[in-house]
């Protein structure tokens, strides 16, 4: 039972995090109006909700999952509150501050429409935080963390939201959208 723990939760992680670099560069990608990879920018929303939706189911099997493992032998507390694990307080840490920044975003985006676009945006940038923490947290945890095939995948995770980034930041980004595009694509996320 315990390696089906150890299993299912480095797992879980992992797909997380390249789940979760997929939102975060759709994320960027789609502020600029246009389709993306041959999709329409209603299908590039519809994604963007289903990974992060699926990222953060995966998140909460991860977390369970740590918590039951005996080798770590993480409280409920040290998976919430950042820095307080005795066992890789630093690495656990990132990894309950990444949670908590990420809850943060879920609450958020279920509550959008009574926030207001402007509220709910402002505090969607935490999303550009729960990413590299995240990243931190898996190259720096667990038993993969020296592994090059765990480098690997970080580093690819890495260049692809780097490069969204850039992209973003790049004058041939040149949003297209309108305040009617991002009352469309709400409409599509419902």
């Amino acid at each position: 039972m315990t390696d089906a723990l150890w299993y299912l939760g480095r797992g879980t992680g992992i797909v997380s995090l390249v789940l979760l670099t997929l939102v975060v560069a759709l994320g960027v990608g789609s502020r600029s109006g246009r389709e993306l990879f041959g999709l329409p920018r209603f299908a590039v929303a519809l994604v963007h909700r289903n990974a992060a939706l699926f990222s953060v189911a995966l998140l909460a099997v991860h977390v369970t999952t740590l918590l039951f493992d005996p080798y770590a032998q993480l409280r409920l507390v040290d998976l919430l509150a950042p820095f307080t694990s005795a066992y890789r307080p630093l690495w656990i840490g990132l990894g309950a501050l990444g949670l908590d920044l990420i809850v943060a975003l879920v609450a958020t985006s279920l509550l959008r429409h009574r926030l207001g676009r402007r509220t709910w945006r402002a505090i969607h940038w935490l999303a550009y935080a729960a990413w590299p923490v995240a990243g931190l947290h898996a190259i720096g945890s667990g038993t993969d963390n020296g592994s090059p095939w765990m480098w690997l995948l970080a580093g690819v995770c890495a260049a692809a939201v780097l490069a969204a980034v850039l992209w973003r930041a790049s004058d041939h980004f040149a949003e297209r959208c309108t305040e009617r595009c991002d009352e469309r694509s709400l409409e599509v996320s419902r």
